[in-house]
């Protein structure tokens, strides 16, 4: 009897999983007014009851997805901050790999980053949020010598927010880029300027 149990726990999981996977895509397809659960419950292959089963409403896996993505984005951005006694030459490549980890999390969850960067109420605060702890990261650095002193790091995170959040929708989510080579476009950018 336990083995059965178990295994309807595993299905269970299984079958929220594919409701998330499922309401995901149709969110970011639809937008949020015009995702039916009836549409989610049908590509998912499950009966309505069941979906009543795992979430309360549609505003419910709404806000669960907006949940998944601001955490897993913000664990990204905190890990994102260099450590201390890095040789210089190597700064480039330490922060291309650091911006590449979040624009591949991006690619890698389209449908996740369109509901959580761009459709979502609290997709400005997230970007809010998101540009708070780049800033503080980029003002340890700043502190370690890794950049020069006179320059605004509330500035640097929220313009390098614009730059991600545009890039990612022209570029990244249409596969017009690869997150490496957007992210080693932006680096350089930010590092050398425009100047020949």
């Amino acid at each position: 009897m336990g083995k059965r149990g178990r295994k309807k726990g595993a299905d269970g999981e299984k079958r929220r999983s594919l409701l998330l996977q499922v309401s995901a895509e149709e969110f970011a397809k639809n937008g949020y007014h015009e995702t039916k659960i009836s549409a989610i419950v049908q590509k998912a292959n499950v009966t309505q009851p069941s979906f009543y089963l795992y979430f309360q409403s549609k505003e419910a896996i709404f806000q669960e997805l907006v949940a998944i993505f601001q955490q897993k984005l913000m664990t990204l951005v905190q890990q994102s901050l260099l450590e201390s006694g890095l040789e210089k030459s190597t700064l480039e490549g330490e922060i291309t790999e650091r911006i590449t980890n979040i624009l591949s999390f991006f690619k890698e969850q389209p449908a996740l980053t369109k509901i959580g960067f761009y459709l979502a109420n609290e997709s400005e605060e997230i970007k809010s949020q998101m540009a708070r702890q780049i800033e503080q990261n980029l003002l340890i650095e700043q502190e370690n010598g890794y950049f020069r002193a006179d320059i605004n790091m509330h500035t640097v995170a929220e313009s390098l927010i614009g730059i991600i959040e545009r890039l990612t929708k022209t570029k990244l989510l249409n596969g017009v880029t690869k997150p490496e080579q957007l992210a080693n476009e932006i680096v350089r950018l930010l590092l050398y300027g425009l100047k020949s």
